[in-house]
């Protein structure tokens, strides 16, 4: 049977897109040419044999594998984050920007959300998601309100103590601040953010929840029954996917993939390894998303041993999050990208490529689905 695997390791960004200006980094960021270089070397030989770190760390060829490695230009203008990528590997290109609300949301947005939910709201500006729970988890604690806060991304997100607000009660905030996501304030993703513990001690849980816009019909659909690992089926609504557990951790992840994902008739498996950007991205953190790319390498051992002659697994990335640069927000860059085969180890660099959509143009090709994207 014929599989495609398709692994996103989040935040892995291979250089500054020619439009990075224009989404608000003029300072060239380059996410892994610049954790290289601060660590002066990432202990992932695998990965560099496979040429995901680019031509200039290649290591040894691989002597059992063909892969064909390069860079894909982000061609989507609505953001620089997770579903916009998602979605433009799958054949959604979005031509307008997202809403973004440096200032906070509107008033009267908010009011009706509060008038919708029965509670005052605290926050309502951007923030880091960690920063905005220290600074108001206390007052959130007394009150009951939620914490709403953004970022430079279209995301309306609501970080609630799971023992003030069950985490049911939480999810139907979001589904309620998703309904209220309409022109003008079409905001492309609403965020569960739980968190527990103390004054001084708060620690977000693993029951984040996505609510993003509806998607526009795409390859997931085409194909159907897509083994989606972490926050991907989310991404696209759970349209097109089998439901399986929800995943919150690289560790997880893995675990899904290799005892679950591998063993099963899935002929597409879509997973999003989210750690390089959410602990160690946001976190400007380029040492600790250095030993994340080297524990992935160890994954990635893994997941080759598993490969059957009828398999293609695809290496990329949905945006960069340069952990060296002056902010902690996602930058606007090329993303890599690895396909590999079983085979006499030929090694192809294949330069650059216009568009996310290269990698559900593989993924259809050697699925053998008649599909060509809108």
């Amino acid at each position: 049977m014929k599989r495609a695997i398709v692994l996103v390791l989040d935040g892995c960004g291979a250089g500054a897109a020619p439009d990075a200006a224009a989404f608000g980094d003029p300072h060239h960021p380059n996410t892994l040419e610049n954790v290289w270089q601060h660590n002066a070397g990432i202990d992932a030989p695998l990965l560099g044999s496979l040429g995901y770190f680019g031509p200039n760390h290649l290591g040894d060829a691989p002597s059992n594998l063909n892969v064909e490695f390069g860079r894909l230009q982000p061609l989507s203008q609505g953001g620089k984050d997770s579903v916009t990528g998602h979605w433009e590997m799958m054949g959604i290109l979005v031509e307008d920007r997202f809403p973004t609300y440096p200032d906070g949301f509107p008033a009267d947005l908010m009011a009706e959300f509060e008038r919708c939910i029965g509670r005052k709201t605290l926050g309502n500006r951007p923030a880091s998601g960690t920063t905005i729970i220290a600074e108001l988890g206390e007052e959130h604690l007394r009150t009951g309100s939620p914490i709403v806060y953004t970022s430079a991304d279209s995301v309306f997100q609501i970080a609630v103590h799971e023992d003030i607000i069950p985490i049911g009660q939480l999810y139907e905030f979001c589904r309620v601040a998703r309904e209220l996501g309409v022109r003008p304030n079409h905001y492309q993703r609403v965020i569960a953010r739980p968190f527990e513990g103390k004054p001084g001690a708060f620690r977000r849980t693993e029951r984040r929840k996505d609510f993003p816009m509806e998607p526009a019909a795409n390859l997931v659909d085409k194909v159907g029954d897509v083994f989606g690992i972490g926050v991907v089926p989310e991404l696209f609504g759970g349209r097109g996917f089998r439901p399986v557990r929800r995943t919150q951790s690289n560790p997880e992840h893995e675990a899904m993939l290799l005892e679950t994902a591998l063993a099963s008739d899935a002929r597409f498996i879509f997973a999003n390894f989210e750690d390089f950007d959410m602990l160690y991205g946001h976190r400007s953190d380029p040492t600790g998303f250095a030993k994340c790319l080297e524990t992935f390498d160890v994954t990635l051992a893994k997941i080759l041993e598993r490969l059957t002659d009828d398999d293609l697994l695809i290496l990329t990335s949905d945006h960069g999050n340069d952990p060296t640069d002056i902010s902690t927000d996602h930058t606007r860059e090329y993303v890599p990208f690895v396909a590999l085969r079983r085979g006499s180890g030929r090694r192809t660099d294949l330069g650059d490529r216009a568009g996310f959509l290269h990698v559900g143009l593989a993924v259809a090709e050697h699925l053998g689905v008649a599909w060509s994207p809108a």
